[in-house]
């Protein structure tokens, strides 16, 4: 685990070293590894997955432990920062953010490779039910939600459920997952070319979303740095300890079981920069949330998966 998460470390510094030496590009070249990933490559990957996955109770029971312990993670942070910011006099831009990034976690663009690398390319469709099923429905439908209420929504896609699902249904590996159940459960064969090139394709994903991450990271100046602290336990700490609770209780077993945890356990997603921008929260602490959590992980995952390694 820890070499695995020192690969990962390397990649990610290569992504920084090239946002600080090409800092006028780097934007440019992250959007469109980024739109790369999530329309091609990593839709090529989840209908391959799906292609080849036998589809049983763990397609439902796994996003039912994400549902929850999203939603658990996101009423606790509710009740820690409603209160918290009149106290520390943080204003909703920033409120909203933090409950945002306590709950929502990088569990693609780290989770993938980090269940791969720890289970096996079988283990990799945890990670999609996880975020594909669960988390990106959650994040649209409820965490939108969140961010018009702390943020400004006017005008905006996304901030009602209509726009909401509407977003859901047209994500491309969702589409590459349902179109390889299709396959999958119409016994069609791909021929021999096509699951090569879908391998080949797929295989770009990890590298090129830790690179991603990289690219993404900066280190801004926050105002109320500090106010990111109980962010960042719900996120690496309770977060998991939820996921292992709701795994057990829905029946989650074994390598599911383990996945499930170590993807609670996950930094505060990526992705949530982009809700900072849309619904007008503080973009600077989500990017410092995402550092901070980010650079923590290194040192939480390895002792998660010692735990689960134990179960």
């Amino acid at each position: 685990m820890h070499h695995t998460l020192l690969s990962f470390g390397l990649v990610i510094v290569a992504g920084a070293i090239f946002r600080r030496l090409h800092s006028s590009s780097a934007a440019t070249v992250r959007h469109s590894i980024n739109l790369c990933v999530f329309n091609v490559f990593l839709p090529a990957l989840c209908l391959r997955i799906f292609y080849t996955a036998r589809v049983d109770a763990e397609a439902l029971l796994v996003p039912l432990t994400a549902v929850l312990t999203i939603c658990a993670s996101l009423a606790l942070a509710w009740m820690v920062y409603v209160p918290l910011s009149k106290r520390l006099k943080i204003g909703g831009d920033e409120t909203g953010i933090l409950i945002i990034g306590s709950a929502f976690g990088n569990v693609t663009y780290l989770g993938l490779p980090v269940i791969t690398e720890l289970y096996g390319f079988e283990a990799s469709k945890y990670p999609i039910y996880y975020d594909l099923l669960a988390t990106t429905p959650i994040l649209w439908l409820v965490g939108a939600q969140v961010a018009c209420r702390f943020g400004s929504c006017q005008k905006m896609p996304g901030s009602k459920i209509r726009d909401s699902i509407r977003t859901i249904v047209s994500l491309p590996p969702l589409w590459g997952c349902l179109l390889g159940v299709v396959l999958q459960v119409g016994h069609i064969p791909l021929p021999e070319f096509v699951l090569k090139a879908l391998t080949m394709l797929g295989g770009l994903v990890v590298t090129l979303m830790i690179f991603s991450i990289g690219l993404a990271i900066t280190m801004p100046k926050v105002k109320h740095a500090a106010a990111a602290a109980p962010a960042a336990l719900i996120k690496l700490a309770v977060s998991p300890i939820l996921g292992y609770a709701f795994a057990r209780a829905v029946g989650v077993q074994g390598i599911a079981l383990k996945s499930c945890v170590i993807e609670g356990a996950m930094p505060v997603m990526v992705l949530s920069l982009l809700i900072a921008d849309r619904f007008n929260l503080n973009a600077p602490l989500a990017a410092f949330m995402i550092v901070a959590t980010t650079g923590l992980s290194f040192a939480v995952l390895p002792i998660v998966a010692s735990i689960m390694s134990g179960i």
